[in-house]
């Protein structure tokens, strides 16, 4: 399983000068940590963000890997979302970026 940094790097990658998102983003991995997205930065920060996607470590490496449907992960409450729910929406073309 990839380390916190490790992801970071990879939506730092994915993410370039412009996350596309039009809004911040943070992945509350629980107790894992945080990634924040606000345009094109990205980081650990725990910081109020317009959208927050709530789920373990675990399920997030098998959504970024297409093991996990993220609608099906929604419904099952392996993910929630907090706030802006059409930023969550934008994600999918992202995360297939960090897939690396």
């Amino acid at each position: 399983m990839a380390t916190l940094e490790e992801i970071t790097d990879r939506f730092k990658l994915a993410v370039g000068a412009d996350s596309g998102l039009g809004r911040t983003l943070k992945f509350d991995f629980k107790d894992g940590g945080y990634i924040y997205i606000d345009g094109g930065k990205v980081s650990n920060e725990n910081l109020p963000a317009d959208c927050t996607v709530i789920v373990s470590h675990e399920n997030f490496e098998k959504l970024a890997k297409g093991q996990l449907d993220p609608t099906m992960a929604f419904m099952t409450g392996k993910l929630k979302v907090n706030g802006d729910m059409s930023v969550a929406m934008k994600l999918q073309p992202l995360l297939a970026k960090a897939r690396g």
